[in-house]
């Protein structure tokens, strides 16, 4: 099986391309079926690279002095059915884990697909999706999880997790709200990924909870009834911090970024309750 985010195989009207590496926001590297090297530039949202490719299509055959566009990618299968598919895999496996009363790693790194044997030549890319690597699968009444202790990467992580509060399989629902908003946006863009802190400094995990905070804030009142001193006096300190003006609510985010239906699906998920 590939990993969801690992290989990836376009197809074009000239050829097929694999993907090797992302340079920057509209451009990766990817190797043609003679193995040479090719750069590949996304039209989407981006009206200068879209013009860039108009302008060559017009010129490029007047003269050997352009650097010449060589193919155009051919229309991939639909997004929201790619999405869909492995939304349904991924919450089949997660109702399995947790009606045996476990809590699960949910992370791009850990899903699995099966490509159809004929995805290069049809609109359907795959035939399976699983849930893979459970060596951070625990019980919900284990020592981890009702002492609260952090597991997983924190920009995946729940604000109960990130807190260092007692967390249960509503941590899973989280992780699968934030990683479904990763393949939305796609180019490896995470929402909560904090851009001021360096991944390996120990106020990470704090600036990406401000993060989450940012969009899905506030915190409901009765985490006063529920939570420590320790973890209320943080929640206070964090809304003082971060003033309502300075919020970016996903509930604001408009269609052309993501639909209706799927914002509101996300809203209902990734409540900080």
């Amino acid at each position: 099986m590939h990993l969801l985010l690992g290989k990836r195989v376009l197809r074009g009207k000239s050829g097929r391309y694999t993907i090797a590496k992302h340079i920057r926001d509209t451009v990766w590297l990817a190797n043609n079926q003679a193995e040479e090297t090719v750069i590949i530039k996304s039209v989407l949202g981006h009206p200068r690279v879209e013009n860039e490719r108009d302008i060559l299509k017009r010129f490029q055959n007047s003269t050997s002095c352009l650097r010449p566009l060589l193919d155009e990618i051919e229309d991939l299968p639909k997004p929201t059915a790619i999405l869909k598919f492995v939304s349904r895999g991924i919450l089949e496996a997660l109702s399995t884990i947790h009606e045996g009363r476990y809590s699960i790693d949910i992370k791009p790194d850990n899903i699995f697909v099966n490509y159809t044997k004929k995805y290069l030549d049809s609109d359907v890319r795959f035939s399976e999706v699983q849930l893979g690597d459970l060596g951070g699968t625990c019980a919900i009444d284990s020592k981890w999880a009702t002492s609260g202790t952090p597991l997983g990467a924190p920009m995946w992580r729940s604000p109960e997790m990130i807190m260092d509060t007692p967390w249960g399989t509503p941590t899973d629902i989280w992780s699968f709200g934030a990683m479904l908003i990763y393949l939305i946006y796609a180019g490896y863009f995470n929402l909560f990924d904090p851009t001021t802190v360096p991944y390996d400094y120990e106020e990470y995990s704090l600036e990406d909870l401000k993060q989450q905070f940012r969009y899905f804030g506030p915190w409901p009142g009765k985490y006063e009834e529920i939570a420590s001193p320790e973890t209320v006096h943080a929640i206070m300190w964090i809304m003082q911090e971060i003033p309502k003006s300075d919020t970016t609510p996903f509930s604001l985010v408009s269609e052309k970024e993501v639909r209706k239906e799927d914002k509101q699906f996300i809203m209902e998920i990734m409540k900080m309750d």
